[in-house]
């Protein structure tokens, strides 16, 4: 039996080149594939969010008026926010809209969900109309609600005064119910959109989960508590998140119905900072607004996730 003799090799001899595993180029055309699609989305998220976002918490220590050089002036916009009052009835009211908007809106669409989630003939009607105000255009939505709530001609009042309302509210021209009426109309143009997103949650549902409960003998009610709510957790939690963040920078529907009034009676945050921003031509103390704002937001969306996580365990 022969054996062949392994040659080393020698100090001086260049080293074989080594073979490329023949999954590596599809990982790396499918790395590129990805990028290509990733690309384009982050690249927009870049130019259109990220980059402003950055100047926005440059800007919130300048003093910058959009013409000539923005001056550095530290924290001086966040003191003067201390002692501005307009600024703490804009974020008074902006607490006052969201604590009675979220709860109301997600309150409506989960019933309107559970309404449509029938297989009757004409639910896919009921659902486009149910969905329909969210695409109507806000300043039509402001027009029609600015004309139901007229204190003297409009359809709600004349309705209150005759089922025997002696003085109906001013709604809209009223500094007590000009803020309720605004959250009124921006419940009843979202709660399509959370109507859908609940109405998805609602079909995920195993329907064995349903015919255990009434085998066990569980009425209506029952299951409602022990299966449908445990079981759309996962959708209020991203609708709650969702209608939070919202609710805290809500604007075009305060611009067109009230414009901030009568008097600051509506004025939120959002339109703060349009004010001193493109009205006032203050561009650094808005900034500092609208880090305020974002640290608002960013502050009770963490909180939400971390109680999300802590009721999961």
């Amino acid at each position: 039996m022969s054996t062949t003799a392994v040659q080393p090799r020698s100090a001086g001899a260049p080293e074989a080149p080594r073979r490329r595993k023949p999954g590596s180029k599809l990982k790396l055309r499918n790395a590129l594939i990805g990028w290509t699609f990733i690309l384009p989305n982050f690249i927009g998220f870049a130019v259109l969010t990220l980059v402003p976002v950055i100047i926005l918490m440059y800007l919130g220590f300048t003093k910058w008026n959009a013409f000539g050089a923005a001056t550095f002036v530290g924290v001086e916009n966040f003191q003067r926010l201390m002692s501005d009052k307009t600024f703490h009835t804009a974020l008074f009211n902006t607490a006052y809209y969201a604590v009675f908007h979220i709860p109301l809106t997600l309150a409506v669409s989960l019933g309107l969900a559970l309404l449509l989630n029938r297989k009757l003939r004409g639910m896919a009607f009921f659902r486009t109309v149910a969905f329909f105000p969210y695409i109507t255009s806000i300043v039509a939505i402001a027009v029609v609600w600015n004309m139901l709530f007229s204190p003297e001609a409009g359809v709600i009042n004349q309705f209150l005064m005759a089922i025997g309302v002696d003085n109906p509210p001013g709604w809209t021209t009223s500094t007590d119910w000009s803020m309720p009426a605004v959250i009124i109309v921006g419940t009843w143009r979202d709660m399509g959109y959370y109507m859908l997103l609940f109405l998805a949650g609602l079909q995920a549902i195993p329907q064995e989960l349903y015919e255990a409960a009434r085998i066990d003998g569980a009425n209506t009610v029952q299951r409602f508590w022990n299966v449908t709510i445990p079981c759309l957790r996962p959708t209020t939690f991203l609708v709650t998140v969702m209608l939070t963040i919202n609710s805290f920078k809500v604007f075009d529907l305060i611009l067109v119905m009230t414009n901030g009034g009568p008097g600051t009676s509506t004025l939120v945050l959002s339109q703060y900072i349009w004010r001193k921003g493109f009205e006032e031509n203050d561009f650094g103390y808005a900034s500092a607004v609208a880090i305020v704002l974002f640290v608002i937001c960013l502050a009770v969306t963490v909180f939400q996730f971390l109680m999300n996580k802590r009721r999961e365990r």
